[in-house]
């Protein structure tokens, strides 16, 4: 068997099926049961695409077909080594042309949006300015610590945040480098940003701006020209595609001019000794600068082949089918009072398929483990890596102590978190019928088992409720 890393699969969806009523594409996983501490198994419904997205079967098909095939990458001259640096290089191009970069932008592969965040903070100009909004993913929040930060307050609408870029910046002073970081789509609130007017609003004032795009890019097409911003970073694991990877893709002079990210074996393009015993050392100015080490040919390889199967499979009709199931879980939700869904913009704010509630009388930590206990529903609760925001639509003291996962409260108890539903291109309308439908039942008759606070986490106690 042979393996061309430059042919293109075939699609993996129908052009002319209706886009409303297209089926989920397939994802590893679709078939697994689990059991229920109510007796008997189900099939687990995986609504927690916010945090790692399942694997496409095409994703995965398309790996195993490489795997017997893998190779040293820039390492070797022998054909498995050449094969897969071919490979590796050709998932370069097929990550730019998915993101629709400029001709001359870079695309540097990393290990996750954090670590691409993490690597342009490393490359900024010493002198430069970075703004962020508090309402950040903390990947998006943290990393710029070595630079002078402004934080953001938490706009309620698109218009209100590009008014409070737009002061901010007509404020700084001295008006050096400055950089603009944002969301494309909440890992909260599944809202869409207004990344255009925010990327005009920052050209205009002289700043650069990156685009983490780890929740839009699974949901939505990503144009870095038609959103005319400078970097773009998503992961991987978020766009059905396993192995640790990520991407920053983006304008290459700050890249180029840094030292390099890591040190070592492949950034290096020669290395000589010198009279004095020291070391001389020439690095590249290409990708490969910020690229050290062996790189995780797989991981690359799984998301070019997302990438693909993504574009091939047509996002209107992915954003159609996915809006349809977030109207299901909108309009579910809305028949139960005690449910409160969270946002910034308002609930005709276009949105992914992320959305985040708290249910009145409930400990978030309790719901969400009688979804899956009960119903072999997983979603996520917790404060989401976005303590801020989480707070903020909480109405809670922001000086008050939170954890991403659940923090240490009994069933029934208050808790400072919410509950997090996503879902994507390989959700079943079952999945989500049967999500409203719990919650529901849970909501009117309370949980059929009884729970305990362990390890910070809440758990079936072994004893049915009311025994």
């Amino acid at each position: 068997m042979s393996v061309d890393a430059t042919a293109t699969p075939a699609a993996v969806s129908s052009a002319d099926a209706d886009p409303a009523c297209a089926a989920p594409l397939p994802v590893l996983g679709r078939d697994v049961t689990v059991p229920l501490v109510t007796g008997g198994e189900v099939v687990y419904a995986a609504l927690d695409y916010a945090a790692s997205a399942p694997a496409l079967q095409r994703v995965w098909d398309d790996v195993a077909a490489y795997a017997p095939y893998y190779g040293s990458v820039h390492r070797g001259a022998g054909y498995l080594s050449q094969l897969s640096t071919d490979l590796f290089e050709n998932s370069r191009t097929t990550v730019a042309e998915f993101l629709d970069c400029r001709a001359d932008d870079q695309v540097v592969f990393t290990r996750s949006t954090t670590d691409s965040l993490n690597l342009l903070a490393a490359v900024l100009p010493a002198d430069c300015q970075v703004f962020v909004f508090e309402t950040e993913h903390h990947a998006s929040l943290l990393p710029w610590s070595a630079h002078r930060v402004t934080y953001l307050d938490a706009p309620r609408t698109p218009a209100q945040a590009v008014e409070i870029l737009e002061r901010a910046l007509a404020s700084r002073e001295p008006h050096g480098p400055a950089l603009v970081c944002v969301t494309g789509a909440s890992n909260v609130t599944g809202e869409l940003w207004p990344v255009r007017e925010l990327s005009a609003a920052a050209h205009a004032h002289g700043a650069r701006i990156v685009l983490d795009a780890a929740q839009l890019a699974p949901h939505h097409p990503v144009s870095v020209r038609d959103l005319d911003v400078d970097w773009v970073a998503f992961s991987g694991h978020k766009l059905y595609a396993p192995f640790g990877s990520g991407v920053l893709a983006g304008r290459a002079d700050w890249l180029r001019d840094a030292e390099p990210y890591l040190a070592g074996g492949g950034a290096s393009r020669t290395v000589t000794r010198r009279a004095d015993g020291g070391v001389d050392v020439q690095w590249h100015t290409t990708a490969a600068r910020h690229e050290a080490g062996s790189p995780n040919v797989i991981g690359v390889y799984s998301i070019a082949s997302a990438c693909k199967a993504l574009t091939e499979a047509g996002f209107d009709h992915l954003v159609a089918r996915e809006q349809a199931l977030i109207a299901a879980v909108r309009s579910g939700l809305s028949d139960v009072p005690e449910v409160r869904v969270l946002s910034l913009f308002g609930d005709d704010a276009p949105r992914v398929g992320v959305l985040s509630f708290v249910v009145e009388g409930w400990n978030s930590s309790h719901f969400a483990a009688a979804l899956s206990a009960e119903y072999g529903i997983g979603v996520r609760d917790g404060l989401f890596c976005a303590h801020p925001l989480v707070r903020t639509l909480l109405g809670s003291d922001p000086q008050v102590v939170g954890e991403c996962g659940a923090p240490e409260a009994a069933p029934g108890e208050r808790s400072l978190n919410a509950i997090r539903v996503s879902f994507g291109a390989g959700t079943p309308d079952e999945h989500i019928d049967r999500f409203v439908r719990a919650v529901k039942e849970l909501v009117r008759n309370g949980a059929r088992w009884d729970y305990r606070t362990e390890d910070g986490r809440c758990v079936p106690s072994g004893v049915a409720a009311g025994r």
